[in-house]
């Protein structure tokens, strides 16, 4: 391989990325409930024709802001010849484009700090490690930012290191499009992107280099970008999605355990094993080598893109293992280069790490299937060979300090990816409680134009699957549904509280429901089983 890379190269990524994230793309059913919070809230921008306001059914959803709704809201009004909704594979689009775009822009950017070689590797890296992957099959922002970061942190990367070479207008102007972009679409591109600057300006007492971004142009275009919208949502809200946003959505997240997703410090370092499998070990044995080069001005790019956002997110109260995805790639560039130069000592120790995760990972993707299902899928068994395989070639490379056994390591996990996302996790049922609840309504449907009414299993899939009109609540708003259109009116109420406040209300009013379906299943939102009862007030004829 030459420093440079060669179009051969790009095609091998792009190759690599789209078998990684393909399989079972269109065959998973859509997630909770980010996911499904974010594809119900685009698909009501097509039904309203509001592309400025965000809202799930009657809330107002002043999370993030508005760049991946317009991304996917675009994206099925094309695909679908204008009409409302579509399926869930086409609000997933954007995803897959940003994860792709984030491998390219990963070698891209490792290009301009290693040479093209470590930028390959590191964007192989990325192509298949286990967070990008889950992230480019659910349509929310993660993928898209990643992306618009990655492409600022290539831009500044090449005017931090290339002092003596004028960096090129459109370049320059990559880094502010991005930057807008990455604002309209979460926002925390800003704290990824200005604490590494942050830091390395502190570091070396000049930011001298920031100037060959050309700010005079680039300031303007990124304006140009974001304010629109943002004066738009301003006048819409009168101000309140920036309480939202900002008060309760980003420092809320910091002071408290937002929808019981708090943990301790130390929680992204435990869950690196896994978000980063199956290279991992490799940023372990690449350790001594980047703090020992700490001082090269590549190594303390990458360190400040790492080490603040890190830091930042440890110490956030609120946790998930996506919050660290913004610096995988420059994880990844950081193991790319010290894996020839790790010392023995840390060679072993990245080895046995690489072996007992895969084997623990292999041993949960047996052992899942079975407890849910009481069933080994030929799935499973496929993956956990492929996760050893793996898991044996990345300790391979890491034992011996070489390249080579990447021709094991690169087809087992592409291989791994296939058989969990396209063959085992589609073939889950039980956990996939939403698009059954479809199939029952339309079955048991009085009318046409039936709506459902859930008590107890709220999750946004449903509301995304079954339509916009889902009414969602306990038991009691269950039987008002029922008892306000008896002859078309249908609900659901899962077993126990919610059921007997049901039939309570029901009981009440003098009327007998018939239960006209059973759903049992695992809710894996709430982490516990779940049986769904479904009931008319109707004989179940359908009518017009």
């Amino acid at each position: 391989m030459t420093d440079r890379l060669r179009p051969a190269h790009w095609l091998l990524l792009l190759a690599v990325a789209l078998a990684a994230f393909l399989p079972g793309f269109s065959a998973i059913p859509p997630f909770d409930r980010d996911e499904s919070r974010y594809v119900q809230a685009s698909r009501q921008m097509l039904e309203t024709g509001d592309f400025v306001d965000i809202r799930f059914q009657e809330e107002a959803r002043h999370k993030k802001p508005v760049g991946i709704y317009w991304m996917q809201a675009a994206t099925v009004h094309v695909l679908t010849g204008g009409q409302d909704t579509g399926p869930i594979w086409m609000y997933r689009l954007p995803s897959l484009v940003g994860a792709v775009a984030a491998v390219l822009l990963t070698a891209w950017a490792g290009q301009a700090l290693f040479g093209g070689t470590m930028g390959l590797f590191a964007g192989l890296m990325m192509a298949t490690c286990v967070i990008l992957g889950v992230e480019a099959r659910m349509a929310k922002t993660d993928a898209v930012q990643l992306a618009a970061i990655v492409a600022c942190m290539g831009v500044l990367a090449r005017a931090y290191l290339r002092p003596d070479r004028a960096l090129p207008t459109g370049v320059a102007l990559l880094f502010w499009v991005a930057l807008g972009i990455g604002v309209l679409v979460k926002g925390v591109i800003l704290m990824v992107v200005g604490a590494a600057v942050l830091v390395l300006g502190l570091i070396d007492r000049d930011a001298w280099w920031l100037r060959r971004l050309r700010p005079a142009l680039g300031i303007p275009l990124f304006l140009a970008i974001v304010l629109p919208w943002l004066v738009a949502i301003t006048i819409a809200t009168k101000g309140a999605f920036f309480g939202t946003a900002v008060g309760h959505e980003f420092l809320g997240k910091a002071a408290t355990g937002q929808e019981n997703h708090a943990a301790a410090p130390g929680y992204f370092l435990a869950t690196f094993w896994l978000t980063f499998w199956p290279w991992a070990p490799l940023a372990l044995a690449a350790l001594p080598w980047a703090w020992a080069n700490r001082h090269a001005a590549a190594v303390r790019f990458c360190l400040a893109w790492i080490i603040p956002t890190w830091v930042i997110h440890e110490l956030v109260v609120t946790k998930l293992p996506h919050y660290t995805l913004p610096v995988m790639p420059a994880v990844a560039l950081l193991a790319a280069m010290g894996l020839t130069q790790a010392t023995r000592r840390w060679r072993l120790a990245s080895t046995i790490v690489s072996l007992l995760v895969g084997l623990s990972f292999a041993a949960v993707t047996l052992l899942f299937p079975v407890q849910l299902m009481g069933d080994l899928p030929a799935g499973s068994l496929v993956a956990a060979l492929a996760i050893a395989a793996a898991a044996l070639g990345v300790a391979g490379m890491a034992r011996k300090a070489r390249w080579r056994d990447l021709a094991i390591a690169l087809p087992a996990t592409l291989l791994a990816h296939a058989a969990i996302f396209g063959l085992t996790l589609p073939g889950l049922t039980p956990m996939w409680l939403s698009p059954r609840v479809k199939q029952v309504f339309d079955a048991h449907k009085p009318c046409a134009g039936s709506i459902l009414a859930a008590g107890g299993y709220n999750e946004p899939s449903m509301v995304f699957l079954v339509g916009t009109n889902t009414r969602l609540g306990g038991g009691a708003r269950v039987a008002d549904h029922l008892l306000s259109d008896p002859a078309c009116a249908i609900g659901l109420v899962t077993a126990g509280k919610e059921e007997e406040a049901f039939r309570a209300a029901m009981q009440a009013a003098g009327r007998q429901p018939v239960q006209v379906a059973e759903l049992t299943g695992f809710n894996y939102s709430r982490g516990k089983p779940a049986i769904l009862h479904f009931y008319t007030l109707s004989d179940g004829v359908i009518t017009p």
